[in-house]
């Protein structure tokens, strides 16, 4: 993924001129619905050729491996180069048109400079392979050449609706949804509204940020347009919440897989010379060994095709939790739930925001689509799909298992069941894919730091990522409560990418061109992140404080 610097050329030779024309007017197809919202904003265009490449570059391809659903059609027996320009939905397409023979050290800027006057407010992505029509062949300009970190090639614009939609789903539907019946318990019945709040002002804040990305040539990433608004400085920032907010889902990871093992084998333990280890720091331990291996992959387009089985997982675990309640007949606990719960509300708050922390991912679905038009309903299809598979989940834990509901459902299904050891495995199975493209984005940021004498010897990654792992191994030791540390990501970082940030970035980059009601309904969803980001913070920090007490 990570090469030294390079002055060889990067040729793509194709074979088919007529499918790269095709894409050509597509793409001017698609970007035409959107020239006027760019056309009106002249200042912010010209704001990003002045731009110079800042920390990370990295952030595109990683978050691309990290949430996109592969290709069903890839074929791994091919050459490593091919496997990895096919491990997603976003280059499958383009695997059977164009070959690239030479793959020299690649980097993507974050702004390429204009270089052509007569077509000002086309698109240029800085990820780009195609040559310019008219030519099979072509070298790169010597602004895209790396002098830091390479990429494998992630191409843009091949997604269709409904390869959007199941890349959507599966960031937004993940190990969150184990704790939505805890999440009732803690605020009652009342606080399922949060989990419709939520989500209908997350979507609204997705859709900010396709304005965002098209008020200026050369926006692909969060990153990006937290430097469109507010400089370099908004590029660290953000970036840093957004590997913060990963590193902390890691951390969840290790933790659901102690919990989880140890419900299944409650007696386990190790006895090393005098120092027993129980079940919680076994199985804790024992899951930071087994994902190091795929941690210290170079191609994880493999972990990238697994991983799609996740919203598989989701599903088939909630599943598991409507039969065991309706067929199973394990019985209902109504009388003892209660309608709010005043004393632990807040940790709700951001066990709810945790359910749609995707945005940081929105934006490299919106730059990935073939038909861009279509973003705002791959949003809302994603968006209600996941929201009734939350609130059923949600509503049918509560029910059964009433006030003595776990941070996670499983801990609470009966262990004599067929279905209640399907959902158990199903989670324990699950993290293991997903831990290694997790952390990959913090580790690849981290690689950039490197220096470029050191790029060409692998010791420095393998050192970086075995450092992250078991710095993770090591904090969910020390806080091992599962949703005391979900509710703490929600309402912290969930609650700053999802709410505040996008408001504050499209305030910024569109000022002086929106409406008084987008004005006034960017600072009610800032007041509205704010307020549950300091309560829900606050509350979240004291009860782990008390429990670790």
């Amino acid at each position: 993924m990570k090469n030294s610097e390079s002055d060889q050329a990067f040729f793509i030779e194709s074979d088919e001129d007529d499918d790269k024309d095709s894409i050509r007017g597509e793409d001017d197809g698609n970007e035409s619905e959107f020239s006027n919202y760019s056309d009106d904003n002249p200042h912010h265009q010209s704001k990003p050729s002045s731009l110079n490449p800042s920390w990370p570059q990295s952030y595109r391809q990683s978050i691309d491996l990290y949430s996109s659903v592969p290709s069903p059609s890839l074929n791994f027996l091919g050459t490593p180069t091919l496997s990895r320009l096919g491990s997603s939905f976003l280059s499958s397409s383009l695997t059977r048109r164009h070959t690239p023979e030479i793959l020299p050290s690649l980097s993507k800027p974050f702004l390429p400079p204009a270089t052509d006057n007569q077509q000002p407010q086309e698109r240029r992505s800085s990820h780009s392979l195609l040559p310019p029509r008219g030519s099979s062949a072509k070298k790169l300009p010597p602004y895209q050449k790396s002098s830091k970190v390479s990429h494998e090639l992630p191409l843009a614009r091949q997604s269709s609706y409904g390869q959007s939609v199941v890349n959507g789903i599966n960031v937004l539907c993940g190990v969150g949804i184990l704790s939505t019946p805890y999440a009732v318990k803690e605020g009652g019945w009342v606080g399922l509204l949060l989990l419709f709040l939520f989500g209908v002002l997350s979507f609204y804040t997705g859709i900010l940020l396709r304005y965002c990305l098209d008020s200026q040539p050369g926006l692909e990433t969060y990153p990006d347009i937290g430097q469109a608004a507010f400089g370099t400085t908004g590029r660290l920032i953000i970036s840093i919440i957004l590997y913060v907010e990963l590193y902390a889902c890691c951390v969840e990871y290790i933790i659901l897989e102690s919990d989880n093992l140890s419900s299944l084998f409650p007696n386990a333990h190790l006895n090393l010379g005098g120092l027993i280890l129980n079940a919680h720091y076994l199985f804790a331990i024992m899951m930071a060994l087994a994902v190091l291996p795929t941690v210290w992959l170079r191609d994880m387009s493999v972990l990238s095709y697994i991983s799609a089985g996740g919203v598989v997982a989701s599903v088939l675990a909630a599943g598991c939790l409507f039969w065991v309640g309706l067929v199973d007949n394990v019985g209902f606990q109504i009388e003892t739930t209660k309608a709010l719960n005043l004393s632990s509300f807040p940790v709700a708050i951001g066990l709810y925001g945790y359910c749609y922390s995707g945005h940081a991912v929105f934006p490299n679905i919106y730059t990935s689509m073939a038909k861009r038009s279509q973003y705002p309903m791959v949003l809302l299809t994603s968006f209600c799909i996941c929201g009734v598979l939350y609130a059923g989940v949600a509503v049918m834990g509560y029910m059964m298992f009433g006030e003595s509901t776990a941070s996670q459902f499983t801990l609470n299904l009966p262990t004599n069941l067929v279905a209640s050891k399907l959902a158990v495995w199903t989670t324990v199975v699950n993290p293991f894919t997903k831990y290694a493209l997790t952390i990959s984005p913090v580790a690849m940021s981290l690689e950039e730091l490197i220096p470029s004498n050191h790029m060409k010897s692998h010791i420095y990654s393998i050192l970086i990522r075995t450092g992250l792992v078991l710095s993770t191994l090591l904090v969910a030791l020390c806080i091992p409560f599962f949703g005391l540390v979900m509710s703490l990501i929600g309402s912290l970082m969930t609650m700053l990418v999802t709410l505040i940030l996008p408001c504050l970035c499209f305030l910024s980059i569109r000022k002086g061109k929106i409406t008084l009601f987008q004005v006034s309904l960017c600072v009610l969803i800032i007041a509205v992140g704010s307020v549950s980001l300091g309560i829900g913070t606050y509350t979240s920090l004291a009860a782990i404080i008390q429990q670790l007490s």
